[in-house]
């Protein structure tokens, strides 16, 4: 399968405003995503901000310029995907605050498509003892439940499973709870047909799209990593990066 990864990135996020340009260790944030993606894939930068725009192209990366009416980055990359000019078979969606995604993740996710049934692809990160109660309620951090077959059955901001029975002080050491990991990828034909959807009412009741896909019967086939990531969707999350650049890059 031919793949390609586009990144969608705006600059007028709710949480952060201009966070695509926030500085993580004195390169932007969407640098350290792209360079992430770019030396193992063909990949764009979606956006419709033209500092982002400029940005990107400033640091020799490429990128698109896209409406400011979009619902998701979703939408923004079939835009950008229909730009291109050339037919790939799957597009990754990589969150463009995502800056630590790695190698390993990436084609974790592109294995997913070794099953023909599968639509749509995503990652998951096993929650630890160590990251604690309070990560894993954070409803900022989706949790993923999986059926057998490791496709998921259900996304939420709250904790999935409810332990019935089990002092919540030991949930994590008495079953295994999935963090999703903010990066798709879909066969094109699926793109295509995700974006012509309207919102669903459990993506309106949770504020997450990818409920509307699995409302509408596409199968979602999930990869598992254990690699370390921190999405940055505040101010603080940009502390806490800032933190982990400073700790991996001491043990090179």
């Amino acid at each position: 399968m031919k793949f390609i990864a586009i990144i969608p990135a705006r600059y007028a996020s709710t949480r952060f405003p201009g966070k695509p340009l926030a500085l993580l260790g004195g390169k932007p944030v969407i640098e350290r995503v792209y360079e992430q993606v770019s030396g193992l894939l063909d990949a764009v930068v979606a956006t419709d901000d033209e500092r982002i725009y400029e940005t990107v192209r400033a640091f020799g990366g490429r990128a698109e310029m896209t409406s400011a009416e979009h619902r998701s980055g979703t939408d923004r990359c079939w835009e950008a995907y229909c730009r291109q000019g050339a037919v790939y078979d799957a597009v990754i969606n990589v969150q463009g605050d995502e800056p630590f995604i790695r190698r390993e993740q990436i084609e974790a996710l592109m294995r997913c498509f070794d099953d023909p049934q599968t639509d749509i692809a995503t990652l998951v990160k096993p929650f630890t003892a160590e990251d604690g109660l309070e990560a894993l309620e954070n409803p900022n951090s989706p949790k993923v439940v999986l059926d057998a077959r490791s496709r998921a059955l259900y996304f939420s901001r709250s904790v999935i499973p409810y332990l019935r029975g089990v002092p919540r002080e030991e949930w994590l050491a008495r079953h295994t709870f999935y963090k999703h990991i903010g990066i798709y990828a879909f066969r094109t034909e699926a793109l295509r047909a995700v974006t012509a959807l309207p919102q669903s009412l459990l993506e309106k009741a949770e504020s997450l799209e990818q409920l509307r896909w699995l409302e509408n019967g596409f199968r979602i086939g999930v990869g598992i990593s254990d690699a370390e990531t921190v999405g940055i969707d505040t101010p603080e999350d940009l502390e806490r990066a800032e933190a982990f650049l400073k700790r991996i890059e001491t043990t090179r």
